[in-house]
């Protein structure tokens, strides 16, 4: 639908603030870990390091992926807000925000700095949630439930630890969904307003809502796709209402 209205040029919108957040923040996560390694000297004990129970190292590890992962979403957030108003636009066929500099000036102008944080604390909390989730019940699979006796053992927790980070992005889902609401909610476009979305005064109301409505999960399968539950479309008008 969009390649038919737009060409294939439609298919990329929001692309060059997605690849400004992508290259940011790998650069911010990654100094955030070195830095995190400087400060932590006390690791070692003579020149030599330490062995810490496998849990201790466990929760230290995840505790510094977790502080620069915050750090790098937090600095990057900005651009996630435009790459997905840049998206949402399609759907009131508006030009609002047409390039990146364009779009900064217009947030800016309209809700100020904190326009550019919209949806950020529920992001950060299911980026936090999804991390422990994952690390902790890999951990615990990998030590009490597979035996260190099989020769494929290595491949095996490499399969465990993917398996609970898709396990992980299921129960985090609502927290992704929720927060890309907010980043477009009330934000001047048709995709934002009603009757296409409801106007939330927080992001805590937004989640109250689609769990009134059961729609918690909606959007969360590539491939199956249904009318979000309390919904109908209007064919002729190519809307839910």
């Amino acid at each position: 639908r969009s390649s038919d209205l737009d060409g294939k040029v439609g298919l990329f919108s929001g692309l060059m603030p997605r690849l400004c957040a992508g290259t940011i923040g790998t650069i911010v996560h990654s100094k955030v870990l070195q830095l995190q390694a400087g400060d932590h000297g006390e690791d070692t004990v003579n020149g030599h390091k330490e062995t810490p129970s496998s849990l201790d190292q466990v929760i230290r590890e995840t505790s510094r992926e977790m502080a620069a992962r915050s750090a790098a979403t937090l600095i990057t957030h900005p651009f996630h807000v435009i790459t997905l108003r840049c998206m949402v636009q399609f759907i009131g066929r508006e030009t609002k925000y047409s390039g990146l500099f364009d779009s900064i000036v217009t947030i800016y102008h309209e809700e100020g700095i904190m326009g550019f944080f919209a949806g950020l604390v529920p992001r950060l909390l299911g980026d936090i949630i999804s991390l422990w989730l994952c690390n902790m019940l890999a951990y615990f699979i990998n030590t009490y439930a597979l035996d260190n006796g099989v020769s494929t053992m290595g491949e095996m927790k490499g399969y465990s630890q993917a398996v609970t980070g898709f396990f992980a992005s299921i129960l985090t889902y609502p927290f992704v969904l929720v927060s890309n609401l907010m980043a477009v909610n009330n934000c001047g476009l048709a995709g934002g307003l009603t009757p296409y979305a409801p106007i939330y005064s927080s992001w805590v109301d937004c989640w109250r809502q689609l769990s009134r409505e059961s729609n918690l999960s909606r959007g969360n399968s590539l491939f199956f796709r249904k009318v979000p539950a309390g919904k109908t479309y209007i064919v002729d008008q190519k809307r839910f209402r």
